[in-house]
């Protein structure tokens, strides 16, 4: 792990109380709980994939409760979904992809997301570009015109996938091009040829692999999209300024995960407990990112000069406006 990964940068109304060790007993009527956070009972959108693995780390490993917070989550299909949910209040946390996050808080004057811990970032073979066995393409190139599977349009799957193309001159366009599939469906996607190809993400791309052949036209997690930031848990900023003691207790919580998730063999361990299908063998043979345990206003803004590039957003944004605490 790189060492701006280890820089500590905890700051602001976030980390202004320290050593929450209380397990939760509810909710007072006063909204106040017996451990002196304003809520101690959240609900938390997730992702049955490999970047949420310290979510469960820190149901299993006691994490949450250490810090005073009784956590139901919420499985989504991608971070697009679960914006709606934070709006609403029937999230008050969710994992979610970054391109979605600024997208909806440039152009949705009514939501202004929160990064409060960021969550995963790619490494090679992390987010693939995959085709059947016996498909005619080989290349990135090859797939000009053709339909591609994504988890959600415009978000961090098209992104990724329109950055490969752009070196060979070649550009999809993100509805003609791209079809949404949810994650585990995409391998039946392949097989009745509804898509040609798919951007897979793990532990769904080794499991294709494994299972049908699949293989891998592009790996993108490299050139200019390599180590690049891809998820992080938001709030609103209503929900983070009523309930700072709340918002810092999950903060430190999944801090403490993701840096349990540096070991390998943890995090191969606890993927096939909650990802559905997800076996051992796939556990072990599969492509894993990295989990940042600090948050950095440098990295994210590699996410906002892409989207930019590829014309997401109209003019440039300063992603400090998204992060919860102190960056600098």
């Amino acid at each position: 792990m790189s060492a701006s990964h280890r820089r500590t940068v905890i700051g602001g109304a976030l980390a202004i109380v320290l050593g929450l060790t209380g397990v939760a007993c509810g909710d007072s009527e006063d909204g106040t709980s017996a451990n002196g956070l304003e809520k101690s009972d959240i609900t938390l959108g997730t992702m049955t994939i490999a970047d949420t693995v310290p979510i469960q780390i820190a149901i299993d490993k006691g994490l949450f409760k250490a810090e005073g917070l009784n956590v139901k989550t919420q499985v989504i299909q991608g971070g697009a979904a679960g914006i709606p949910l934070l709006k609403s209040g029937r999230l008050h946390f969710s994992f979610g992809n970054y391109v979605s996050l600024f997208t909806a808080g440039i152009k949705d004057p009514g939501f202004k997301p929160k990064i409060v811990a960021e969550g995963f970032q790619s490494a090679s073979k992390s987010h693939t570009l995959m085709v059947r066995k016996d498909s005619p393409y080989q290349t990135v190139a090859d797939l000009k015109g053709k339909k591609i599977g994504v988890n959600t349009r415009r978000n961090i799957s098209t992104l990724l996938v329109r950055a490969a193309a752009k070196p060979v001159n070649v550009e999809f366009d993100e509805d003609d091009n791209f079809v949404e599939i949810p994650p585990p469906n995409m391998e039946q996607g392949l097989k009745s040829k509804s898509v040609e190809a798919v951007q897979a993400i793990e532990p769904f791309g080794t499991q294709m692999e494994q299972s049908m052949g699949a293989r891998m036209v592009a790996d993108l997690s490299s050139g200019p999209t390599a180590d690049f930031p891809i998820a992080g848990y938001a709030a609103t900023e209503e929900f983070i300024k009523e309930n700072p003691k709340t918002s810092a207790a999950f903060q430190r919580a999944m801090q403490k995960a993701q840096g349990m998730a540096a070991d390998r063999k943890l995090v191969q361990d606890t993927l096939p407990t909650f990802a559905k299908g997800i076996d051992a063998k796939v556990a072990s043979t599969m492509s894993y990112g990295t989990f940042p345990t600090t948050l950095s206003a440098t990295r994210l803004q590699r996410v906002a000069d892409l989207m930019l590039e590829f014309e997401y957003i109209e003019k440039k944004i300063d992603v400090k406006q998204f992060i919860a605490d102190s960056a600098a």
